[in-house]
């Protein structure tokens, strides 16, 4: 009997392969597509359209009798090669012509196809009011990545093909509509208006695309060449703030992959009910209109500029430089998610783009630990959108910066500029990048990607340190801990040549000669550091460094260039240092995980020093997070100074961390920033999601409950706004309430049809949250809604409602998962269905006896805070 893909208690790692998955190659070609024209009319209230699709082939053998194109749930009417009728069979999935003249090299054929579509399930999406939203735009968009463009056109339907194409569209008036490559002809024709589109560079039929709506239109250039920003009317301040940038991307790219931008224009049009954050269509990028930056969201949002420049790099690495396979899909992706690392970079400084690097990796190592490990490079899968997981896009990433450490800056950008130069309008495969590093570098680094492309995972590594005074040595101990004990040929291990630093104090500067009165404000980082370069390769190695002093500190692979995790086993004087001196940020942060893990008086006090002064935002930012883990009440007290930080990352990340200190003062505090008020929508949304963990625990002085909902019920009908950010604050805060039904008859509420968009989901969400401490009738409320809600077609309320059911502890939900997978059209569904109700059936198994003894344990957890907080204090005077 084979192993069900959920029965995985003896693996640490589930598989990226769920049932029915099967290995997927490019089609056999008949020949070669050189161009591709659509003919089309929109009859919008009716989503439906009709026209015509004409491809050119150039064969590439004799005797091919049938051609076999991708097309799903198309109406089609005629196919013509060469203006004479072919016999064809469709099924409904591809469509199969006879053809009357077999091929001959060398002679091309005409494919003319009229067909027409009627409400299409994906592919091409009809976005308009109705009775709920009346206020709704009336758009039509597409999205053809990975392979939805035979949704909405026939086609020979994957990457490995690559033809011109034009688009020649007809839409009512006022709306106009955006295409790929440049607008050579506008007609009118009474009420309605035809857009002629035409791309001239080759690219593939994933990349096509149509925007049709009545945007405003700003209009910027780089060179010469337009660059414009379409969105709605009424928003063309926000598109100057978050688009404004990109001539000077466009530029800056164009001098890093050494190849100015290759195509005629450069559009970003957003759109409503986008399933995306962006897709890079070539020359035409569609965003989510939710990027739109008001004034205030631009305090402390870069998501906007972050994905502004992904998209943009994309334009060469997947629009120029295309990939054959999806399997190679991190050559763009981790390209476009490493793009956002540079351009943080060239934007802030060094420092921020080292801070930016350490998020994505985490993102990559959240989903390897707790959700399947898997080679980047894969051809195993049941649909190929499974494969944009964060192991292609923030693993990519940081490949890429290996592969930038292997060879010096110099030699990385050489290579990648031999990379996009010799595969320019061509398709690629991850040889072709190790192919590209040998020419430019005379380097193989197929070491490297054997280690982090061709297999998953990566090093977990375990330093312990010590000094032998006498024989004046320092000792480092490297563990690998993902290899199993005693297994040192495992196939586990990295082999790795890491370099460790020695820290020392620089030169001293008198700190008059600086012009700084207190020597408190001079946190500069300065250290010198001595550094080795050791090969790890084994489970458990010991180094001796004879030194001349004892060094202050240590840093671990000097730089963090390698994708890895650590955990510093350092007495805690070195970590006190390395938190102060060491000059690489993420250094500094791993210094602060070791110490709040360590604990006591010592331990937070250092903390609470680096959120006062540590130079770089970000690891103030986690040092908040490190400050919440101890036990103590002095803690509390090196938290809340952090609220006045005048970085509004860090004052929400503080307000996070609020929340595992669950007292009345942490409530007070929480309270009166919520009522005050903060410039930043996230710190008001994290403040009142917060208040209700706080409000909600098990604590001898909890606050009235009626008071904090009564607060939270103030927000949602005072703070809607942008992106209704605050607003789904207080929808997480009142899922902190477990067994209130006033609670949950509010969150019903806010699921109906109307509620703004973003503001539904993150309620939908909540219902799954709230649902564990229900009494039964209750609980039954809430399968019903969510029985409802899975009806819906629209793919961001279908994952809403899965990852709603999947924090359910009852066997019903498993049912309504189940359903929503079969009737699921999107993969991605599928997947995030079958992975909740593993996640459900686990729920079921423990969670009401480990939710008992978790309270139990957090009462006595606060007793014993106190009692400590009481000790370190006593100790603290004796000495």
């Amino acid at each position: 009997m084979s192993k069900s893909y959920f029965d995985t208690d003896n693996n640490a790692h589930k598989p990226f392969e769920l049932p029915g998955a099967r290995p997927h190659y490019n089609p056999d070609r008949p020949g070669q597509v050189e161009h591709i024209f659509l003919d089309l009319s929109l009859d919008i209230p009716k989503q439906s359209y009709q026209g015509s699709c004409s491809i050119r082939i150039l064969p590439i053998r004799n005797g091919i009798d049938r051609l076999t194109l991708d097309a799903v749930n198309l109406n089609i009417e005629s196919v013509q090669v060469d203006e004479v009728a072919q016999n064809f069979d469709y099924q409904g999935e591809q469509l199969s012509i006879q053809l009357s003249e077999a091929t001959q090299i060398g002679k091309r054929l005409l494919i003319a196809i009229a067909y027409s579509v009627v409400k299409p399930q994906r592919g091409i999406y009809f976005i308009q009011p109705d009775k709920h939203y009346p206020n709704k735009p009336t758009q039509v968009w597409t999205q053809g990545e990975d392979e939805d463009s035979r949704f909405w056109f026939p086609c020979f339907d994957y990457p490995g093909q690559l033809s011109t194409s034009e688009i020649r569209v007809r839409v009512p008036n006022p709306l106009v509509a955006i295409s790929n490559g440049e607008l050579i002809d506008t007609t009118e024709d009474g009420d309605y208006k035809i857009y002629h589109w035409s791309q001239q560079q080759v690219h593939p039929t994933y990349l096509m695309t149509l925007a049709v709506g009545d945007f405003a239109e700003i209009r910027d250039e780089w060179k010469g060449k337009p660059v414009t920003y379409y969105v709605e009317k009424g928003r063309e301040e926000d598109a100057k703030r978050s688009m404004g940038k990109t001539p000077r991307m466009i530029e800056f790219l164009s001098q890093k992959y050494g190849y100015p931008y290759a195509f005629p224009k450069y559009a970003q049009v957003c759109v409503d009910d986008f399933i995306f954050g962006g897709m890079e269509n070539t020359s035409t990028t569609l965003l989510t209109d939710r990027c739109l930056l008001d004034e205030r969201a631009a305090l402390d949002n870069r998501n906007t500029e972050s994905l502004v420049v992904h998209e943009l790099a994309h334009q060469w690495f997947g629009d120029l430089v295309v990939i054959k396979h999806w399997s190679h899909a991190w050559i763009k992706e981790g390209m476009a998610s490493y793009s956002e690392v540079i351009w943080t970079e060239q934007e802030y400084s060094l420092e921020e783009a080292a801070y930016y690097r350490l998020l994505e990796a985490r993102r990559y190592i959240s989903e390897d630990s707790s959700r399947y490990r898997r080679p980047m490079v894969t051809h195993v899968y049941r649909e190929a959108i499974e494969l944009y997981d964060r192991h292609i896009y923030e693993k990519g990433s940081c490949v890429y910066h290996m592969i930038r450490f292997q060879l010096g800056d110099e030699l990385f950008w050489q290579a990648i500029q031999t990379f996009v130069e010799d595969n320019a309008h061509k398709t690629v495969e991850t040889v072709d990048l190790l192919r590209a590093i040998e020419k430019a570098t005379g380097r193989n680094l197929l070491f490297l990607f054997d280690q982090y492309v061709y297999r998953g995972g990566h090093p977990d590594f375990k330093v312990a340190y010590s000094w032998d005074g006498d024989a004046n040595l320092a000792k480092i101990t490297v563990t690998q801990t993902q290899a199993a004990e005693g297994k040192n040929g495992s196939k586990d291990l990295f082999d790795l040549k890491i370099p460790i630093g020695f820290g020392y104090p620089q030169q001293e500067v008198r700190s008059e000669e600086l012009g700084v009165k207190n020597n408190s404000q001079l946190q500069t980082h300065n250290s010198q550091l001595k550094t080795f370069v050791v090969r790890v390769n084994e489970r458990e190695q010991s180094f001796y460094f004879p030194l001349e002093n004892k060094p202050l500190f240590i840093s671990f692979d000097v730089g963090n260039n390698y994708l890895k995790t650590v955990a510093l086993e350092y007495p805690i004087p070195e970590l006190k240092a390395q938190l102060e001196s060491d000059p690489n940020p993420i250094s500094r942060i791993y210094a602060a995980e070791a110490l709040a893990k360590k604990g006591g008086l010592e331990a937070t006090k250092a903390l609470s020093a680096a959120l006062k002064n540590d130079p770089l935002w970000g690891v103030r930012v986690e040092v908040a997070k490190q400050l919440a883990q101890i036990n103590l009440d002095q803690a509390f007290d090196g938290l809340v100074l952090g609220l006045k930080d005048k970085n509004a990352y860090v004052r929400r990340s503080v307000v996070e961390a609020l929340a595992q200190i669950k007292t009345a003062e942490s409530y007070k505090v929480v309270k009166s920033l919520l009522q005050k008020g903060d410039p930043s929508y996230y710190v008001e949304a994290t403040a009142s999601r917060v208040i209700g963990a706080i409000a909600s625990a098990n604590l001898e002085e909890k606050p009235k409950e009626d008071k904090v909902l009564k607060l939270l019920k103030g927000v949602l009908e005072e703070k809607a706004g942008w992106n209704e950010v605050v607003r789904s604050g207080a929808v997480a805060g009142l899922a902190e309430f477990k067994t209130s039904e006033t609670a949950l008859n509010l969150l019903i509420e806010y699921t109906k049809l109307g509620v703004p968009q973003p503001l539904r989901l993150a309620t939908i969400r909540a219902l799954g949250k709230i649902s564990v401490g229900q009494n039964p009738v209750n609980l039954e409320r809430i399968l019903e809604k969510l029985t409802e809600l899975a009806k819906e077609t629209f793919f961001l309320t279908q994952v809403a409602v899965a990852a709603a059911l999947g924090q359910m502890e009852t066997p019903k939900a498993v049912r309504i998962l189940r359903s929503l997978a079969e009737q699921a059209v999107d993969g991605r569904v599928l997947r995030y269905a079958e992975e909740e109700i593993s996640k459900v059936q686990k729920n079921i198994g423990s969670e009401k006896t480990l939710r008992q003894l978790r309270e139990d344990f957090d009462q006595l957890k606060q007793q014993n805070q106190e009692l400590r907080s009481r000790l370190e204090n006593l100790e603290a005077k004796s000495k």
